[in-house]
């Protein structure tokens, strides 16, 4: 079941968080990510199995563990709003296949507003972060 989770994972992590998956493939450090990760819930896990929990279920639950801390993805948040408020350069972007490059780029760009604003599930409607986050792609793009 540890394999299949650390795949689950990555793949959660690809989709929804490249630019921790490029960051880890910089540093060499993704098995050590994987692993860090599924060794901490072992415990549960080990739990699980003792109440008998499905499979199927002790996979779900895991998975909610594993990517609690990974949700809601920035990586989407900034995706949505450039798709949304700057459509042009999205889709030129897009064609010229170097989407997830730049949205990955406007991460970094935009990370002191997401950590000033604390993004999170309660607060990824904040009107104060869509416009901070609007108002540094705005300017990358002007600066591009």
């Amino acid at each position: 079941m540890e394999e299949k989770l650390k795949e689950k994972l990555w793949a959660f992590i690809a989709e929804n968080n490249p630019d921790l998956m490029f960051s880890l493939q910089e540093d060499y450090s993704v098995l050590k990510y994987l692993d860090g990760k599924i060794n901490a819930l072992l415990p549960q896990l080990e739990q699980w199995k003792k109440d008998k929990v499905p499979e199927y279920i002790m996979e779900d639950m895991a998975m909610r563990e594993l990517t609690a801390d990974l949700k809601p993805s920035k990586f989407h948040y900034i995706r949505d709003i450039l798709e949304a408020e700057f459509e042009t350069d999205f889709l030129r972007f897009k064609e010229a296949g170097v989407l997830t490059y730049e949205v990955v780029n406007l991460l970094e760009t935009s990370k002191e507003a997401f950590e000033t604003i604390n993004f999170s599930e309660e607060n990824k409607e904040s009107r104060r972060l869509r416009y901070a986050v609007m108002g540094m792609i705005a300017a990358y793009l002007e600066s591009r």
